[in-house]
C-alpha cells in the first residue's frame, strides 16, 4: 500500500479487512448446521405481517412459512441463511450457530466509567425484540422543554424514536458478523451509544456516508428493506442526521469509530433558539433538505461549511434564511429578529429538560 511517495507491505489487519470486504455476502450465505426449526415461529410471524402490511400483499399471508422463506432468499435450497439466523433464529440456534449475534443494552445514570444500572442481553432473532430494545429505551427517555410560538410550552424527547431503530437497523445490518463482538446500545440521561464490531465498509466513513451506501449484509438489508423498515435507496443515515438538527441537538457522532467498530452517539440536548429559527426559516422560506440543513447547522455552530456543500449557501441566502457579513455565511439576522419580534427568544427560567 502506499505511505507518502513509498511503498509499503500491508499490515496483516489492513489484508484481513480487504479480504474480507472482497468475500461474499456473508448474511446470505448458507449455515449448512441450521434448519427450519432452528427459526422462531413468532418471528417468521412477525416478518410475515411486516412485509404484507409495508406491501399490500394479501397473497403472503396464504403461504406456507417455507415458501413466504424462500420467496424472502432467507432459505435457499432448503438451506437456512445466517440472515434468517440473525433476524429470525431462536435463542438456542445463535447460542450454537453464531452466538456474536447478539445486542447488547446497558444503561448507565452518569459516565462511561461507572457501573450500570440495567442490563439486557438479546440473542435472538432480531424481530422478537426490536420492539421491546426501543421500549426499554424509551422507559428513561426524558422530555426537553422549550417555549415554542405563542409562549407555547413545547417539548422534544431526548432520543427521537425514528433516528434511534434507524441507528439499531443500521448496526444490526452493517456490522462485521466474522468479527468477535456484540452490538451494544448505551444509555445515558443525554446521550446514546450505538457500536457494532468491524469498521466502516472499505470508501465508507463519516465524511462521506449520507452520500455512499454499500451495505455490509444485503440480505438483512433486503429483508428490512420488504418490511419498510429501510429503504432500499440508503436513506436511513439522511433521516438520523435530519432528526437530529430539526430538533436542535448535535449531529450524530462518529469520533470513537476506528478499524474495529462503528460507533455513533446520539445526544439528547436541545438548543431551543435553533428549534424556532428552523421552524421559522421553513415557514418563511418553505422546505428544507439534508443539504440545507447540514449548510445550517454548521453556521449555526460557528463550524466551516463542507466544500461538497459550498453551493447550497448562495441559494440559501436568495431564500432569506442564510446572509453574509463581512464576507462570511451567518443565520438571516431578519429571522432571527422576527423570533425576538414574536416573543420566542429564550425566556427567563426556560428548562431544556
Amino acid at each position: 500500500m502506499r505511505a507518502g511517495e513509498s511503498l509499503t507491505p500491508m499490515t496483516p489487519d489492513r489484508l484481513q479487512a480487504v479480504f474480507a470486504e472482497g468475500a461474499p455476502d456473508f448474511s446470505a450465505e448458507i449455515c449448512s448446521a441450521a434448519s427450519q426449526e432452528h427459526l422462531d415461529t413468532e418471528a417468521v410471524a412477525l416478518f410475515r405481517q411486516l412485509w404484507r402490511q409495508h406491501s399490500g400483499n394479501e397473497a403472503l399471508e396464504a403461504l406456507s412459512d417455507e415458501q413466504l422463506l424462500e420467496d424472502a432468499e432467507l432459505i435457499q435450497d432448503g438451506g437456512v441463511t445466517y440472515a434468517a439466523l440473525i433476524l429470525l433464529g431462536t435463542n438456542r440456534a445463535l447460542g450454537r450457530h453464531l452466538a456474536l449475534a447478539e445486542v447488547i443494552f446497558e444503561y448507565r445514570s452518569h459516565g462511561a466509567h461507572v457501573d450500570y444500572q440495567q442490563r439486557k442481553e438479546y440473542r435472538e432473532g432480531f424481530f422478537l425484540f426490536r420492539d421491546e430494545l426501543w421500549e426499554t429505551i424509551n422507559l428513561r427517555n426524558d422530555l426537553r422543554f422549550y417555549t415554542d410560538e405563542g409562549f407555547v410550552r413545547s417539548k422534544i424527547p431526548s432520543f427521537n424514536e425514528d433516528a434511534v431503530r434507524e441507528a439499531i437497523l443500521n448496526a444490526v445490518s452493517h456490522r462485521d458478523y466474522r468479527e468477535e463482538g456484540s452490538i451494544f446500545v448505551r444509555q445515558f440521561p443525554d446521550k446514546i451509544e450505538i457500536v457494532s464490531p468491524g469498521g466502516f465498509p472499505a470508501g465508507i466513513n463519516p465524511g462521506n456516508l449520507l452520500w455512499k451506501q454499500k451495505p455490509r449484509n444485503r440480505r438483512i438489508a433486503e429483508t428490512f428493506a420488504r418490511c419498510g423498515l429501510i429503504e432500499r435507496s440508503g436513506q436511513g443515515a439522511n433521516r438520523i442526521f435530519e432528526a437530529c438538527i430539526l430538533e436542535g441537538k448535535l449531529p450524530p457522532d462518529f469520533r470513537d469509530s476506528d478499524s474495529y467498530q462503528v460507533s455513533m452517539s446520539l445526544h439528547g440536548e436541545i438548543d431551543p433558539g435553533f428549534v424556532r429559527f428552523l421552524k421559522r426559516a421553513r415557514k418563511q422560506a418553505g422546505p428544507l433538505d439534508i443539504r440545507d440543513l447540514l449548510v445550517i447547522d454548521a453556521i449555526h455552530r460557528g463550524e466551516p461549511v463542507d466544500p461538497q456543500l459550498s453551493s447550497q449557501i448562495e441559494p440559501l441566502c436568495e431564500r432569506g434564511i442564510v446572509e453574509r457579513r463581512n464576507g462570511e455565511p451567518t443565520l438571516s439576522k431578519d429571522i432571527l429578529d422576527l423570533t425576538v419580534v414574536n416573543g420566542l427568544d429564550k425566556l427567563p427560567g426556560e428548562s431544556l429538560s
